[in-house]
């Protein structure tokens, strides 16, 4: 599959997806390298495989949680709500589909993730962290 031919950005109850025709490595590497350009640094990386057959003898496929965080952002929303930090960092993941071996690329929406909030005011803050987020995984 070509790049053109990649399908848009799927929507669903509480984040963004998308496949993509790189391999898992390639598009972890590439979705950290498409993040940074969006002001985002990755401050953690779970190895959902990994941790699942260290500490459960359990196979699984290709699976990885990253923490993003945008400095000046996280610091505009903790000093607008001091608890927001329950909600941080933004998790983006990436796994291999064990259903057709496809990337799969997704992150969290923040609209929704700061809905719970109950704060009209974040709704702005929100859409831009979520059009940040969608321009990462689109570059993959």
């Amino acid at each position: 599959m070509n790049a053109q031919a990649q399908p848009a950005l799927q929507a669903h109850a509480y984040g963004l997806k998308r496949t993509t025709s790189l391999p898992y490595a390639e598009a972890v590497a590439k979705i950290t390298e498409t993040l940074k350009a969006e002001g985002f640094g990755v401050l953690t990386e779970i190895d959902v495989k990994k941790t699942l057959k260290t500490k459960l003898d359990k196979d699984f496929t290709d699976y990885i949680i990253l923490g993003a965080c945008n400095p000046p952002l996280a610091f505009k929303a903790l000093t607008e709500e001091i608890d927001i930090g329950l909600l941080l960092p933004c998790n983006v993941t990436v796994y291999k589909d064990p259903a057709n071996g496809d990337t799969v690329l997704a992150a969290i929406n923040p609209e929704t993730m700061l809905s719970v909030t109950g704060r009209n005011d974040l709704h702005e803050f929100a859409q831009d962290v979520k059009a940040r987020l969608e321009r990462a995984l689109a570059a993959v």
